[in-house]
């Protein structure tokens, strides 16, 4: 069994809109990574178990690599379409927020439409300071991704049985991924009480494992050892290594949508490397898009609120910065021994 932390009057206040609503959107944010992706569709393919009519929006692309779970075909990106979008939002009763803390992360667009819309909004999430703008806020930082909300938010309103494989292995597929495989943020041992329940629902881990992470590019490939080559220094009097990359850089390997992701995690495999971040540019936005990662009390996701726009997980973080990249890598040497 696994302990009831989410609170009653929110699992019946969360039960009784689903219940009583029928149009239903799912909406996650920009740059849609594995638990975004994984926690919608999971949520997705329950409320399809209970006859609902359900969408999936998108502000944007995902990383090709989750394109292999069911109904990701199925997902609508409002960049492509912003009419169908525009529409489903007009007709939608209920909105399920997934895996953000606030209307800005959607977009400016879709935060329009979001703000604009009558229909009642349950987030469910796990960062940290959750705007007061939703009717139900379901939101638990400790848990290791949404995804593990959303399956604990389905068992206590009595809906354990409506998870089907599909909905199971999105669940896996996300809580894998924002643990960056379970190496992170995941101690509790109801993590793997969860996992044993998955496995029990039909999904096959070492083969999610293998559509994930075992089905790179050429080109993502060549990246990677560039990367370990050329653009990664490790600095060992602040047992942390820093990555750098250009547009022209990301462009000269064809860098696809999430090609970048996971590459932050490289040097933590180096002995005695506790931190690692990852500045990339980002010209279009006029800005350097960082991850962060660390290992053990280094507490990222201080230093990029109080430095770099940014928040996140103790130890798994990102940010931004509108200047330089050599100021952005000298602010972040310069501040990284207040969190050692």
């Amino acid at each position: 069994m696994i302990s009831k932390i989410i609170e009653e009057a929110k699992v019946q206040q969360a039960k009784k809109l689903i219940e009583k609503s029928q149009k239903i959107i799912i909406v996650s944010h920009m740059s849609p990574d594995g638990d975004a992706v994984g926690s919608s569709l999971a949520m997705y393919h329950f409320l399809l178990e209970l006859e609902k009519d359900v969408q999936v929006i998108l502000p944007d692309a995902f990383p090709d690599f989750l394109n292999w779970l069911n109904a990701s075909g199925d997902i609508l990106l409002y960049d492509r379409y912003p009419q169908y979008a525009e529409e489903a939002f007009d007709a939608a009763d209920l909105i399920l927020c997934m895996d953000f803390n606030s209307h800005h992360r959607v977009g400016e667009n879709l935060k329009q439409l979001l703000e604009k819309s009558s229909a009642k909004k349950i987030l469910i999430d796990h960062h940290l300071d959750p705007d007061e703008t939703f009717d139900v806020s379901i939101s638990y930082p400790s848990m290791c991704a949404t995804a593990e909300v959303a399956f604990r938010l389905i068992c206590r309103m009595g809906y354990f049985e409506e998870i089907n494989r599909n909905c199971a292995e999105a669940i896996y597929t996300a809580m894998m991924t924002d643990t960056g495989r379970f190496s992170y943020n995941s101690d509790s041992p109801e993590i793997y009480y969860i996992i044993a329940e998955l496995i029990k629902k039909g999904v096959n881990k070492d083969e999610i494992h293998r559509r994930v992470y075992q089905n790179e590019s050429l080109d993502r490939m060549r990246l990677r050892g560039y990367i370990i080559y050329e653009k990664m220094k490790v600095i060992p009097t602040l047992q942390c290594a820093i990555i750098t990359l250009t547009e022209d850089e990301m462009l000269h390997f064809n860098c696809q949508k999430g090609d970048t992701e996971g590459l932050v995690n490289i040097p933590l495999d180096i002995k005695n490397v506790n931190c690692s971040v990852l500045f990339k540019e980002d010209r279009q936005a006029g800005k350097i898009k960082i991850s962060f990662r660390s290992i053990g009390s280094i507490a990222v996701n201080e230093l990029s609120n109080k430095y770099f726009n940014g928040g996140g997980h103790k130890n798994a973080a990102g940010g931004s910065w509108y200047a330089s990249m050599e100021e952005a890598v000298e602010l972040f040497k310069k501040v990284l021994p207040d969190y050692m």
